[in-house]
């Protein structure tokens, strides 16, 4: 992020525009939406404010004579459009004395740029793309203009007439914030939505206990709980709504090692974030810690998210952590994920069932070549079943031994797929004979190892096949 998104009060002082034309008028419009005094020095002597109301005009002081020479002295910003090359002179008087500046199309001259903007009133969005994509910017507000409800900008408004008699009401700051999530989410919240202010008001007065409404305990402290939260394989777009609501609500976030900075990214700004997961081979936090962590957090008072990848309950110890919470008597929800199973199948085409091919599915881990050992692999042999192995790379050779000596064929189809949806996702196939030589062939995990005639049907096995024929055709004719 190069260009940090602010809000500029531009009725502190007057804005400079200098330019002319279709752009600068286009600038105009939008300053004086904003409420700004502009000061507009025009390079081709035609001040056309043709479309604009009466109380537009009035915040407009046309000036005539040279914009090099202008008093900046109060001025809140300068923006250049259709300058010409005024612009970057501009530019270097405003930086020199520190005001922000905008010289449009030209990131090189410019401290600030315009984003697109969603303005519901007092509820603003701004999309940026750090002035490389107006496009996208504008695609993007096109989708957020759909999503937010038309009066959001009075939800904002009448919780604002509110602010400080709940603030004197409810001092402490964490329950003040469950205080106003409730009214947000709940029915006053939709009833300003609806157009209903006068109704929302009047059920806000009958609130007479506002922190018993907020949640508080016997003790005036917030209830606390822990989400269990499924962060998937690594992309943040493969987030559930619920996972990023428990996100976004969180005091406290305690993750685990496999998952994403960028779905990390996704939890509230000011949460605190606890590492406690651990890598093969790497020393980590108990199991045991982990739950002592989450229940003090929740006596606390706090929100806490226990976030996983994958899914909580694959191979996630989600079970024990659910046993550890109830014992405790400590309230709890569970919200799932993509497990990478499912995202590696996804990414790679490879369907793990299929009609009269593949009937079963069975996941395992065997991330220690002795707990490979301890499977029964007479149970893994049939040829309609998929077998996908979590936390595998480091067993791959026991894995193969224990397939081979149970029945399988050594030709079944065989996928190595690490990282997966993550940007730097790479998958390798083959065959089971093979396994070992594909493991080496990863540039590292986190992976999974999926096992099975339904392989061969990803792009990935075609593609492998295709390039090795090619190869013994191109041996044979040598």
């Amino acid at each position: 992020m190069r260009f940090l998104p602010i809000f500029l009060d531009l009725q502190a002082g007057p804005v400079l525009l200098v330019g002319a034309g279709d752009l600068a008028r286009a600038k105009l419009r939008l300053l004086v939406a904003a409420g700004a005094h502009v000061r507009w020095y025009v390079n081709d002597g035609q001040h056309d404010v043709s479309g604009l109301n009466a109380a537009e005009l009035a915040r407009i002081e046309r000036v005539d004579g040279n914009p090099l020479a202008a008093d900046l002295s109060g001025v809140v910003a300068v923006l250049c459009a259709g300058a010409g090359e005024i612009g970057p002179a501009m530019s270097a008087r405003a930086k020199a004395i520190g005001l922000p500046v905008n010289v449009m199309d030209d990131l090189s001259h410019s401290t600030f740029v315009f984003p697109a903007v969603v303005d519901r009133g007092d509820v603003v969005v701004a999309v940026g793309t750090g002035g490389t994509s107006p496009v996208v910017a504008r695609r993007v507000r096109e989708r957020i203009e759909a999503a937010l409800p038309a009066r959001i900008g009075e939800l904002a408004s009448f919780i604002g007439r509110w602010r400080k008699s709940i603030h004197s009401r409810i001092p402490e700051f964490s329950l003040r914030r469950r205080f106003w999530e409730r009214v947000v989410d709940g029915s006053i919240g939709a009833l300003v939505l609806a157009g209903r202010t006068d109704e929302a008001e009047a059920a806000l007065k009958d609130i007479r206990d506002a922190s018993a409404f907020a949640g508080a305990q016997a003790t005036g402290k917030p209830e606390g709980s822990v989400a269990l939260v499924g962060a998937g394989p690594g992309d943040p777009d493969l987030l559930t709504i619920r996972a990023l609501r428990a996100l976004q609500d969180a005091d406290v976030v305690f993750y685990d090692e496999l998952v994403s900075p960028e779905v990390l990214d996704r939890a509230r700004r000011d949460a605190v974030r606890i590492p406690v997961g651990r890598r093969v081979g790497k020393p980590g936090i108990g199991q045991a810690a982990i739950n002592e962590l989450m229940i003090e957090a929740a006596r606390a008072g706090q929100r806490a998210v226990r976030l996983k990848g994958g899914d909580p309950f694959v191979f996630g110890r989600g079970g024990e952590e659910v046993d550890a919470l109830r014992q405790a008597g400590v309230a709890y929800s569970v919200v799932p994920g993509i497990s990478a199973a499912l995202g590696a199948a996804a990414q790679f085409e490879v369907p793990l069932t299929f009609r009269r091919e593949a009937l079963r599915i069975t996941f395992l881990t065997a991330h220690k070549a002795r707990d490979a050992e301890t499977v029964d692999w007479s149970t893994l042999t049939d040829e309609k079943m998929t077998v996908v192995v979590y936390m595998g790379l480091t067993a791959a050779s026991s894995i193969r031994a224990g397939l081979l000596a149970a029945g399988r064929s050594p030709q079944t189809p065989v996928g190595v797929f690490a990282r997966v949806t993550r940007p730097e996702a790479e998958g390798v196939v083959g065959t089971l004979d093979a396994l070992p030589d594909l493991v080496d062939k990863i540039a590292g995990g986190p992976a999974i190892l999926i096992i099975g005639d339904v392989v061969a049907r990803s792009a990935s096995f075609r593609d492998s096949n295709l390039n090795q024929i090619v190869s013994e055709l191109m041996d044979a004719a040598e």
